[in-house]
């Protein structure tokens, strides 16, 4: 039944090695289970039961991703649409809570309608191939950003913007061992590489001192607790912001459907491309329905009481690991609800353990530079800001839409304008308005 479901022959894959992949994917990703409550706290949501809302939203919007798409992406609250929320709409616009995920659902709404009519689906066929590499590159290093940070071998700096982390400290010496074990696991091929290595440094980490009295994995005080409540915020959204500033309100429904296209829309390529999903002419067939299943998403998730869901680029990990359609994110899921019974030893995995697994899956991600034809400058360049600026900018969005504005000028100003899509030019408009707001103001 599994088989037929899935279609696993088909894909030349096996339900051990989903299931395998999937856990690969829950590890690199469970740290949302911390993470994202402690940011909507900030927002004044009652902090019991967001952990419940943070493992629920995730395991409904990745179930109907797996069970709609097939694909192997999992979904959650996204990080930065999360802090948006938070500490721009919330904090910045004393938005109440409850007003804010009204907005919220509304934007899914948006993204639905959007889905639905195709416009989503358009706007991925539109975009170069050579962009879709770039995209594929820069999330790439996006992610070993994100792993080198988490891990501890970078760090803010004043002067020169980053800087080496401490070298010589235990947990980051910890980290880097992860990263040569991860790559000599993947190198030799053995299955589950990735997560025996996750596993391996979190061990390690219980005798490993972290500089201050304590080990880099902390002992759990418990290993199993009852999930709490999420009735304090389950439907308890509100549409009076509407009512009160429908200016203020439109501007942060269209801010939220922005960010989360594009980061969206980086993500299904990135790891679909790695997966072999893409097509010969670099399109993702089915990827129509991805993006229903992500609208269904954002909806779901409002109405749980927590801000947009977005396909997570840690997906990428299980993708390595060998998953290749949907059972990989009914595991994840699964493994979501399993976590809330364990949520003390979910959150003892130490960043140092994650951060390996994020920087391997960005080098393997970025091998897509290959595709890129570095002779042409006028194909290399636009390429080339995306690949840059999407980590520098910490932001997926905000590197597409550089990306996308300096292709459609380098066309338009070397006359070869007609070689582009209507489409591209759309998005390099809505996309210049967007990063250029501040002047337009």
């Amino acid at each position: 039944m599994l088989n037929r479901f899935f279609k696993l022959d088909q894909m030349g894959t096996t339900p051990g090695r989903e299931v395998q992949a999937g856990c690969t994917t829950f590890a690199a990703m469970a740290y949302i289970l911390a993470v994202n409550p402690a940011i909507l706290a900030a927002a004044g949501m009652p902090v019991e039961g967001l952990v419940t809302v943070t493992a629920v939203s995730a395991a409904v919007s990745t179930l109907i991703m797996a069970l709609y798409t097939n694909f192997p992406l999992a979904l959650a609250p996204g990080m930065g649409i999360n802090a948006y929320f938070a500490y721009t709409v919330c904090l910045g616009l004393g938005v109440p809570w409850p007003q804010a995920l009204g907005l919220v659902f509304v934007n899914g709404v948006a993204f639905l309608a959007l889905s639905l009519t195709g416009i989503r689906e358009k706007i991925i066929i539109a975009i170069p191939y050579q962009l879709k590499m770039a995209i594929t590159c820069g999330v790439g290093l996006f992610i070993a950003f994100i792993g080198l940070h988490k891990g501890g071998l970078i760090a803010a700096h004043p002067v020169t913007l980053v800087t080496h982390g401490a070298l010589g400290s235990p947990p980051v010496l910890l980290c880097f061992a992860g990263i040569v074990l991860t790559v000599v696991l993947m190198v030799r091929r053995v299955p589950g590489g990735i997560i025996l290595s996750i596993l391996a440094i979190t061990l390690l980490g219980l005798v490993v001192p972290d500089g201050s009295g304590g080990t880099v994995t902390p002992w759990p005080s418990q290993f199993v607790s009852l999930p709490a409540s999420m009735g304090d915020t389950f439907l308890k959204l509100d549409f009076g912001y509407f009512r009160q500033d429908f200016v203020k309100a439109l501007t942060v429904v269209l801010t939220l459907l922005l960010i989360a296209l594009f980061d969206n829309v980086g993500t299904l390529i990135g790891v679909c491309q790695r997966a072999g999903l893409l097509d010969k002419q670099g399109q993702l067939p089915g990827a129509g329905k991805a993006l229903v299943a992500d609208s269904l998403g954002v909806i779901a998730s409002a109405g749980f009481g927590t801000s947009n869901v977005v396909s997570y680029i840690e997906s990428a990990s299980g993708v390595e690991a060998g998953g290749r359609t949907g059972l990989v994110g009914v595991t994840v899921a699964a493994l979501f609800i399993l976590a809330l019974f364990f949520t003390p030893l979910i959150q003892a995995i130490p960043a140092v353990a994650t951060a390996p697994a994020l920087i391997v899956v960005g080098i393997f991600m970025f091998q897509s530079v290959a595709e890129l034809n570095l002779r042409d400058l006028q194909e290399v360049a636009p390429a080339f800001i995306i690949i840059v600026a999407t980590p520098l900018t910490f932001s997926i969005a905000e590197g597409i839409g550089l990306g996308l504005v300096a292709y459609a000028l380098i066309y338009l100003a070397t006359g070869r304008a007609r070689q582009v899509t209507w489409m591209v030019y759309v998005l390099a408009g809505i996309f210049a308005l967007h990063l250029f707001r501040d002047i337009i103001h």
